[in-house]
């Protein structure tokens, strides 16, 4: 039996973006294979779906999170909707991750819950709001990728129900300049 080629991050990549360009390609083709073509993509796609919901089904626990957990298969799960974890605890693992390397920087982040399919992420950093809004973007980032079928990642309500907002230096400059020239 021949020995199976397994891919790398990077080649996973590759092939994920290979198979974006040649759908885009199909889609764009003119005639009236591309209807059938485009049809055979998303019936193997739901083949292939039953295939791995029937792996879930037979799995014992262990092997329902080793698959859960694998960034590939995990995303998989989630486009055929038999990922076994809810996105609210995704989210929560993927803020959990996070945490430390907010801590570093002096800050910290806290997922407060999930609501109509957008996670609210308690983030409170120190710097200027350049760094501020890379945090934000990261959060945003690993939130989505282990919940993709959420909808956005947006900040908690902060102290007293107002919704916190990071104002960059820069702003303050210009508004201060623009203040003193009126006088």
């Amino acid at each position: 039996m021949p020995e199976s080629v397994r891919l790398d991050g990077t080649a996973v990549a590759e092939r994920l973006s290979r198979i974006d360009r040649l759908l885009e390609q199909i889609e764009g083709a003119p005639g009236p294979m591309t209807g059938a073509a485009i049809e055979a993509v998303q019936a193997l796609t739901e083949v292939y779906g039953e295939a791995l919901a029937r792996v879930l089904d037979g799995a014992d626990a262990g092997l329902v999170d080793h698959m859960a957990g694998d960034e590939l298969v995990g995303h998989l799960l989630v486009l055929h909707g038999i990922h076994p974890e809810p996105p609210e605890r995704r989210a929560a693992r993927a803020v959990d991750a996070l945490r430390p390397a907010v801590r570093e920087r002096g800050g910290d982040v806290e997922l407060k819950g999930v609501e109509e399919g957008v996670a609210r992420v308690r983030l409170a950093a120190k710097g200027c709001g350049t760094s501020s809004a890379v945090l934000e973007d990261a959060v945003r980032e690993a939130v989505l990728t282990l919940a993709p079928e959420l909808s956005g990642v947006e900040q908690a309500p902060g102290e007293g129900g107002r919704k916190t907002t990071f104002v960059p230096v820069e702003a303050l400059t210009l508004r201060t300049a623009s203040v003193g020239e009126r006088s």
